[in-house]
């Protein structure tokens, strides 16, 4: 059976969608928090000499425009009002007009100007031997000629690194009276402990890794144990906390045998099985538990963890007189504006092809990252005042009236699309009177009440929270008991979503809650 090839022409016609460099930098720009926009701003204007920032403000500007011919923009592509909610709701209409106007207000006398200043021939003429003579360029001088201390920087406000576990258990090895080859061992065994100060690997494994034999890791582990913090390198809780009562001189005491012989049942808060095993008061137990409960059981979390982060809200909602008015943070977001020397170059006849070509690309580049920031402080803008629209209970009241919300509804009430509206929330966050808040926080599921109104899991989260902050401590409510009274407050919950919510909130079962009196 023979197979016969043939060659044919196929005319379709179909449609796809096809994501340009400009929209996904949009995008991009869109899901970024601030620090992260910060940094990418602050990389766009290392590599695009087109771009400067703008240090005037808003009115500075304004007011200098008929003295200068430069093409002033701010982070929305053209001069921003003071006042972020006059922003215009169309702002596709203005985009097109940013994105194609062209900076060809520039004058032939400014061209040759240009030329005159790129072949500035005055600076053959400097004297660079006076240059040098007048001006240090010694890198170890910290500040220019002349400055004097008063204006240097306080020392007290200069940066250092955290230090580490590891670093401060090093320094006091350092100072201790071990040998060289124990010393060995004890860098090895702090190099291996985790965050919280736990030792994980085995002694018999770092015995190998160091070709040593395991009583000499245990009795280096011994001496390094001893060290601050108390009950560093422990190999388990129990062990972290009998150091530390070793520490306190409490070796002997009862709360050391409670932790030797019956840190389970403590942990279950069970004190009457632990008082009658032991043969003690209950009074006893529980000021053992007390002084216990004193101690600390992850030895590194000081050290630990890491560089905090701090939050810059992208927008501002405060109550002005019965309405609540969204205003931007205007001085978190970077500011730009075109460099009116290039613009002038790419008027001058002089200068080579290929020049004014990399600059025209430069300059393209510039004006999409202009018109994405612009596009996303109008996107934060309407998100933000929907948000008011649908949540005005909460920033009236406070969590306990927070509304469920979704992302279809405040899509639709702007008339975006979903997937917009999650990356304008993502890491973006509101300056409200009831506190700060993300952005993401005001949409939330809802629960069904009696009266076939949805309740937000925010404002049951809420009500279980103070539920548990007034219980008695003698007698916590279960999880079952807590579902009872949101019963009675027409909220119909099951105990396993009590227990889904309580958990997410970080509360401990009412069996571990307990405490005697």
């Amino acid at each position: 059976m023979a197979l016969e090839v043939k060659l044919g022409h196929d005319l379709r016609l179909r449609q796809q969608l096809v994501m340009t460099p400009q929209l996904q930098q949009a995008i991009k720009i869109l899901q970024l928090s601030l620090p992260e926009l910060e940094a990418v701003v602050q990389s766009e204007l290392d590599a695009n000499p087109v771009l400067e920032p703008l240090d005037q403000s808003v009115a500075e500007t304004a007011a200098n425009s008929d003295q200068s011919e430069d093409m002033t923009l701010a982070a929305d592509g053209e001069p921003l009002p003071p006042e972020p909610d006059s922003v215009s709701s169309d702002s596709e209409s203005g985009w097109e007009d940013i994105v194609d106007s062209v900076p060809a207000h520039a004058v032939a006398t400014e061209g040759a100007d240009a030329a005159v200043e790129i072949r500035d021939p005055s600076l053959e003429k400097l004297d660079w031997r006076e240059y040098l003579e007048t001006y240090s360029n010694n890198w170890q001088d910290g500040e220019p000629p002349g400055e004097d201390d008063e204006r240097r920087q306080a020392l007290e406000n200069t940066l250092t690194r955290k230090a580490s576990l590891e670093d401060h258990l090093i320094w006091q090895l350092r100072l201790s009276s071990l040998d060289r080859d124990q010393q060995r061992i004890g860098a090895t065994i702090i190099y291996n402990l985790n965050d919280d100060g736990y030792l994980e690997t085995p002694v018999e494994e770092l015995a190998n890794q160091l070709a040593t034999s395991v009583e000499s890791v245990e009795a280096v582990l011994k001496r390094i144990q001893r060290f601050d913090p108390p009950g560093v390198a422990a190999r388990d809780l129990r062990e972290c906390l009998l150091a530390q009562l070793q520490n306190l001189g409490m070796e002997e005491s009862l709360a050391a045998r409670i932790v030797s012989n019956h840190l389970d049942l403590l942990e279950k808060h069970r004190y009457g099985e632990i008082a009658k095993i032991m043969g003690v008061g209950l009074d006893m137990v529980a000021e053992a538990a007390r002084s216990i409960a004193s101690l600390e059981p992850k030895p590194g979390r000081d050290y630990g963890g890491a560089e905090p982060t701090y939050i810059v809200p992208d927008v501002y909602i405060q109550k002005v007189g019965d309405d609540f008015v969204v205003t931007l943070n205007e001085s978190a977001v970077p500011r730009l504006r075109l460099a009116n020397y290039y613009q002038r170059v790419l008027n001058d006849s002089a200068v080579e092809a290929d020049t004014k070509e990399y600059l025209q690309e430069r300059l393209r580049s510039a004006r999409w990252l202009v018109k994405s920031i612009y596009q996303r402080l109008q996107t934060i803008f309407k998100v933000a005042n929907s948000i008011v629209k649908f949540q005005r209970p909460f920033f009236e009241h406070g969590i306990s009236h927070l509304r469920p919300l979704v992302l279809k509804d405040v899509a639709e009430d702007i008339g975006m699309h979903e997937s917009t509206i999650s990356r304008a929330t993502a890491n973006k966050y509101a300056h409200t009177p009831q506190g700060i808040f993300e952005l993401k926080f005001f949409f939330t599921s809802g629960v069904k009440a009696a009266d076939g109104e949805d309740v937000s899991a925010e404002t049951v989260k809420e009500k279980i929270r103070s539920l548990v902050a007034g219980e008695g401590q003698d007698n916590p409510l279960s999880d079952q008991a807590i579902a009872d009274i949101l019963h009675k407050d027409q909220i119909n919950i099951a105990r396993r979503t009590v227990a889904k919510y309580r958990q997410a909130l970080g509360i401990l079962p009412s069996s571990r809650r307990k405490k005697l009196a």
